[in-house]
């Protein structure tokens, strides 16, 4: 069962840490009699269809703007499906902050009817629209916020499943649907791998909450791998008992309220912005995943077992035995980090000259230590991880590294020798670069279409934007890119966003005629609570909401 804590037992948490999970109470919502959801969510992106697509989006691109709105080509247009606050059950669960990543989960396979699974990241300097903290005043050494302001903090994040219609042509929330679900800071969470139970987990078997969810996955068997990534920030706001608590990849069963979410340690602690499955040839599961840090690394983890399409969700348990591997670009090599197999990682020692790791647990809560002694190769923040439907080819979106001189990103192509997939070796090239001459900055997020249309939305920082070296770029946007054909690598700009925020979690309906984008922390970058820099979505003198929106017009 999930669980959620009450106000009491959450105050306890924060005093007792975890000693207090044994106390938690349940209570979700459960599905009514005899109905039940089905239906496949993507399987045009893991080349599962028989027959292919050609999906040729016809557009006039638009250009940069500094507009307070979604700014769409001539024949599109948006639908606010869900905004910060929204009433998404009949318990009175709302839609939470910062929406980040979406996966749309078709009811009885249609396009027009479904789940939609919604991250919510972080709170950062809009914290006052959630609990009344004044982030802008406070003083950073001294964290003043209240038992009852962290509550409200914490329920904020973590994901939102809400369920969706077309009406009359329009998208729309289903307001007091019996599917509606929230998985929060506060929600009760099972650990799985090496790491579960182990002294690096300070004996967890089960943990308090999930956070800083920025993008995520899909399984072929139709469930959500949610990441956490800048968690560090969320633990000091909350004044939270153990960090190794957070960092991990949380798997979540959107078709079932009463299942309990489960965060796989075998796939690695560190900044999580996505997961990327592939089903190597030899039938084992293959995800990529990047660590969104300057200097960071770029990994994959290669199952044990093999998929069996027949064993539905208990596929799961192929993300609890595996080899987790980090990437070597300088010599094209995946590095596994793997305790009993790595005389490197049994012999590094820490500055006091004391073992860095005793055990695999060990490795996987501190993957960047690992990974530093290993041999990995620092990356310039490696987001978004991709896998091409047609020629199963990786690419990963480096946003940026000012340290390296690198303002603008690039995007990387990364070809597995053989196309082997859970393989050791590899090649890799820069398929683009950020800049005034192609038009994009700082690639975040990317999605293919299953033409192999590669999608990309941008993150220039809201201090940053529309300033400077960045000035000719407008606010944040989505662009087009070809990856084949004689526009191969010709960028196209589709969208621009709102004040101060940036397009985040692309996603396709099933038949492609819609494109699902939150638009996160809009108003950002203010100086003051009662003048955002954004009104978006309401317009006006109104406050900012994050949310998401459905673009028609495919």
């Amino acid at each position: 069962m999930m669980e959620e804590m009450n106000r009491r037992q959450f105050l306890r948490y924060l005093g007792a840490g975890t000693a207090a999970l044994a106390s938690l109470a349940t209570g979700i919502p459960a599905l009514a009699a005899g109905e039940s959801l089905s239906g496949k969510t993507a399987d045009h992106l893991f080349g599962l269809e028989n027959s292919p697509r050609t999906f040729k989006p016809v557009f006039k691109p638009i250009q940069p703007s500094t507009k307070d709105d979604i700014v769409l080509p001539e024949g599109f247009t948006y639908d606010v499906i869900a905004v910060y606050g929204d009433k998404i059950n009949e318990n009175g669960d709302t839609f939470g902050f910062n929406a980040d990543f979406n996966a749309f989960l078709p009811i009885d396979g249609s396009s027009e009817h479904g789940l939609l699974w919604t991250n919510h990241e972080y709170c950062g300097e809009l914290e006052y629209y959630v609990n009344g903290y004044d982030t802008l005043n406070a003083d950073p050494a001294n964290n003043r916020r209240t038992p009852a302001q962290i509550e409200k903090y914490l329920y904020a994040l973590g994901g939102s499943v809400t369920e969706i219609k077309k009406v009359n042509g329009k998208w729309t929330l289903v307001a007091d649907s019996q599917y509606g679900r929230r998985v929060t800071g506060l929600t009760r969470i099972s650990l799985t791998g090496p790491a579960a139970g182990s002294s690096a987990m300070s004996g967890a078997k089960q943990v308090v909450g999930t956070f800083a969810n920025c993008s995520g996955g899909i399984t072929l068997w139709n469930t959500i791998l949610s990441c956490e990534e800048n968690y560090q920030d969320v633990v000091d706001d909350c004044k939270l008992p153990d960090a190794s608590h957070y960092g991990w990849i949380v798997e979540v069963d959107p078709f079932d309220p009463k299942s309990t979410p489960k965060k796989h340690t075998a796939l690695g602690r560190f900044s999580h912005e996505n997961t990327a499955m592939v089903l190597a040839d030899s039938g084992q599961l293959v995800i990529y995943m990047g660590d969104d840090a300057n200097d960071q690394y770029v990994y994959k983890y290669v199952s044990k077992g093999k998929y069996n399409p027949n064993a539905g969700k208990n596929n799961s348990r192929l993300l609890e035995d595996g080899t987790l591997y980090v990437a070597d670009f300088s010599k094209g090599k995946w590095l596994a980090l793997d305790y009993e197999r790595s005389e490197k990682l049994q012999t590094a020692k820490d500055e006091n000259g004391q073992p860095l790791f005793t055990s695999q647990a060990d490795v996987l809560v501190n993957c960047r230590e690992a990974s530093k002694a290993l041999g990995g190769t620092p990356m310039d923040r490696p987001e978004d991880v991709e896998v091409h439907p047609i020629d199963r080819t990786i690419f990963i979106s480096m946003t940026n590294n000012a340290k390296h001189g690198n303002f603008y990103g690039q995007i990387v192509r990364l070809l597995e020798k053989g196309n082997d997939h859970a393989g050791e070796e590899f090649t890799f090239e820069i398929f683009a670069t950020g800049g005034p001459q192609s038009g994009f900055a700082a690639p975040d997020n990317l999605a293919f279409d299953s033409a192999g249309n590669l999608w990309v939305v941008t993150d220039i920082s809201s201090g940053s934007m529309n300033s400077g070296i960045y000035e000719s770029f407008g606010n944040n946007g989505v662009f087009f890119l070809p990856t084949s054909g004689q526009d191969k690598g010709h960028v196209a700009q589709f969208a621009s966003a709102p004040v101060g925020a940036e397009m985040t979690g692309p996603w396709f309906t099933p038949d492609e005629k819609t494109l699902f984008l939150s638009v996160q922390h809009p108003g950002e970058n203010l100086t003051v609570y009662d003048q955002p820099t954004s009104h978006w979505p309401k317009g006006g003198k109104q406050m900012p909401l994050p949310g998401v929106v459905a673009i028609r017009g495919f």
